[in-house]
């Protein structure tokens, strides 16, 4: 007989997770941090709840793009008033006010729509600083340069 086990929510056991994202590239960090947090790592994985991990990111104002992202990359909104088309490239937001929405936004566009999604991403702290809040979970370091040579930019 085959049957294919499906974990229950109380099942689950979750860990939490520290990255450090100096110097790696965004996109390969946000898919590494996206599956990490939809639980797609373990064999117990069910498309149906929320069995991923929690991530702590710290550093996230020193990550990199490949090529001319930093100036070509360019991200819209609209304010809701005629003409309020408004722009800002991937540089910008980096060296703004809150640099740490670049990798959340990149992770976020990565794990589905919906209430799960967003359930997901409250498992998620990005962190511009080095510093963060989360010491009391004992966070097991995740070293995501070690995964990959292209992981790393220097």
């Amino acid at each position: 007989m085959k049957t294919t086990k499906s974990i229950r929510p109380e099942d689950v056991k979750k860990q939490w997770l520290l990255v450090d994202a100096t110097d790696l590239v965004v996109g390969r960090l946000a898919s590494i941090i996206a599956n990490r947090l939809r639980g797609k790592h373990k064999a117990s994985y069910t498309p149906h709840v929320d069995c991923g991990d929690n991530v702590v990111v710290i550093n996230a104002e020193k990550v990199h793009f490949t090529g001319n992202k930093l100036e070509d990359k360019i991200f819209y909104w609209h304010t809701g008033y005629a003409g309020g088309i408004k722009e800002r490239t991937m540089g910008q937001i980096l060296s703004g006010k809150h640099p740490e929405r670049v990798l959340f936004k990149a992770v976020e566009r990565m794990v589905p729509r919906g209430p799960l999604g967003r359930q997901i991403m409250g498992n998620l702290k990005v962190y511009a600083g080095s510093s963060h809040p989360h010491d009391a979970q004992q966070p097991t370091v995740l070293d995501v340069a070690a995964m990959n040579s292209k992981n790393k930019r220097s």
